[in-house]
């Protein structure tokens, strides 16, 4: 999955603030309501009203904050980002570097947009609509990368189901009344799979009640004053007896007051996104009646299968693999919207990943797709808590790895130690052994803590990287902030790309070695995702200790290639 809710945070803004604790306040208390629990509503109620005493001291950092705030140096420019303008500015001044094709997997690129078009791969061995495969690689008019979801008449997969409801459904077939095989091991499996299934299921209806009857809730406020745009004094005049509503009334109050914005057509739309997010879990993620594979027209138990899918890159929704795109790619210095990290790149976009979970056939064969034609650095920002087919995905990191070819992922957006639970796909080969090319990435914040979303693992996330707030390009020629692992790992690929091109001789393995030995560590202790109070340094919480520094590693690389 594209990180939505695993690697990709786009919930109201008030989830991505510090003041998180009043999220999950309005939450309980909206439920309370739901369920008709009275005596539960009131007790919290009275909690969340005190917050509105405390929430101005609480806001760390607004939107109007710095846009390029991951790009600045933690030394000298109060943000910890990665350094990458003075990087530019002090090292690489002068210098020319070669340009670097970095593979996207993704859910798409829009490719037009005018912040990254002069940045996008283009397949000069190809020629344009002409219906034929040019250059034999197994793709026909594979113009700027492919759509292996994608259907030959130019249809394209929006949804799918997670791979959770792809392996219930396919044992459900076998066990739904009972163990009546003898096969205690896979019946056990089915078991474990069902438990989980029907409880991530319940939740995400939990969650979608919530979003659509406070969006409703809100929606309903805004109509009652009747005036755009409201003003705080707006909302603190409006009186109702109506529970829900007071609930939108206190919410839309604090969100302003932490904010010191009107804006609360924004704070609409963005629950609405919410509701939009937790109806596709339950009716596509979830729903076990649902199956688009028939649209790509493939034999999906064929993983040795290639040349299926379209050339049509964007996809129906390609919001977060262009903004992906724009972190690592966006063209520098032009005066329009925002950097990005790297000055000589070509962006190629793969896309293989649903809204939903992505399936182990795609994924190998965009390694596979980036790999041949080109890629030195892939990034991918997604990934998943089950696996269909993790050794044809292995073969495919094992090719790139003999291809000289670094993968940057991102480590997950669960708040949990990905040494204690399964995160897919990773550098571990189900065989034995590891890829030596890899790089995971766990979230960072402007002041250098982890962010409270971020995966982490002593052994298993190489790093942290900035993945909070980022600006970066959106469709159509627009930008947005969001969050996740899915923009900390683009942020690292970035750094990668620029060493990559101003230091080719290089190996994946040694561009690793440069970004892990070069980090910057944040004095102090970093708050422990997931686990309330508790603090440790970020050496417990990734095998470098600190946040990947381009400044650092041009340094570090600069040493290692004399």
């Amino acid at each position: 999955m594209k990180y939505r809710k695993l690697f990709f945070i786009e919930l109201p803004k008030v989830v991505m603030m510090p003041n998180e604790f009043l999220f999950r306040k309005i939450f309980r208390l909206f439920c309370a309501l739901l369920n008709q629990n009275e005596k539960q509503f009131q007790m919290l109620r009275k909690i969340l009203v005190s917050l509105l005493l405390v929430l101005p001291f609480q806001f760390l950092f607004a939107q109007s904050g710095m846009q390029n705030w991951f790009l600045l140096n933690p030394a000298t420019d109060g943000f910890n980002g990665v350094a990458c303008n003075a990087a530019y500015d002090q090292l690489l001044k002068g210098k020319t570097g070669t340009d670097v094709i970095v593979a996207v997997i993704d859910g798409g690129v829009d490719v037009s947009h005018p912040d990254l078009s002069a940045n996008i791969w283009t397949n000069k061995n190809e020629i344009p609509d002409n219906g034929i495969d040019d250059d034999h690689n197994g793709y026909i008019d594979d113009i700027h990368g492919w759509d292996f979801i994608g259907g030959k008449d130019g249809t394209d997969v929006n949804q799918d189901n997670y791979e959770l409801t792809r392996l219930y459904r396919e044992l459900k077939k076998k066990y739904e009344f009972g163990n009546t095989t003898g096969d205690k091991t896979e019946y056990d499996y089915f078991l474990k799979l069902q438990t989980e299934y029907n409880a991530k299921k319940a939740d995400a209806q939990s969650n979608l009640d919530f979003y659509t009857g406070f969006t409703e809730s809100i929606e309903q406020v805004i109509h009652d004053i009747g005036k755009s745009p409201l003003t705080y004094e707006d909302l603190q005049n409006y009186q109702t007896t109506d529970n829900k509503l007071l609930l939108a009334k206190i919410y839309m109050m604090a969100i302003g007051k932490s904010n010191g914005t009107d804006d609360y057509a924004t704070v609409l739309d963005e629950f609405k996104e919410g509701k939009d997010q937790y109806y596709s879990m339950v009716n596509y993620g979830y729903n076990l009646d649902f199956d688009p594979r028939n649209i790509v027209g493939d034999d999906y138990s064929d993983a040795t299968q290639k040349g299926y899918g379209n050339n049509e890159v964007k996809g129906p929704d390609g919001m977060h693999g262009t903004h992906v795109s724009g972190i690592i790619g966006a063209v520098r210095d032009n005066g329009i919207g925002m950097d990005g990290v790297a000055n000589h790149v070509k962006i190629m976009a793969v896309r293989c990943v649903p809204d939903g979970d992505e399936r182990d056939k795609d994924v190998a064969n965009a390694i596979r797709y980036a790999v041949d034609n080109g890629a030195k650095v892939i990034n991918m920002s997604f990934g998943k808590g089950y696996a269909y087919n993790k050794a044809d995905v292995d073969d495919a990191v094992k090719y790139a790895m003999s291809k000289d070819v670094l993968l940057v992922h991102g480590a997950g957006n669960d708040a949990e130690s990905n040494d204690n639970t399964d995160n897919f796909p990773n550098d571990h080969y189900a065989d034995g052994g590891y890829a030596a090319g890899w790089i995971e990435v766990g979230a960072s914040q402007p002041d250098g803590t982890a962010a409270s979303f971020s995966n982490y693992g002593k052994v298993n996330v190489d790093l942290f990287s900035p993945g909070t707030e980022i600006y970066s390009t959106i469709p159509d020629g627009k930008y947005k902030y969001l969050q996740g692992t899915s923009m900390a790992s683009p942020v690292c690929a970035g750094v990668a790309a620029l060493i990559r091109s101003y230091f080719p001789s290089l190996t994946n393995a040694q561009v690793k070695e440069v970004l892990l030995n070069s980090v910057y560590k944040p004095a102090g202790k970093t708050p422990i995702p997931g686990q309330k109070k508790k603090k440790a340094s970020m050496k417990k919480l990734c095998v470098s200790g600190g946040i990947v520094n381009a400044y650092n590693a041009v340094l570090l690389a600069e040493s290692m290639t004399k």
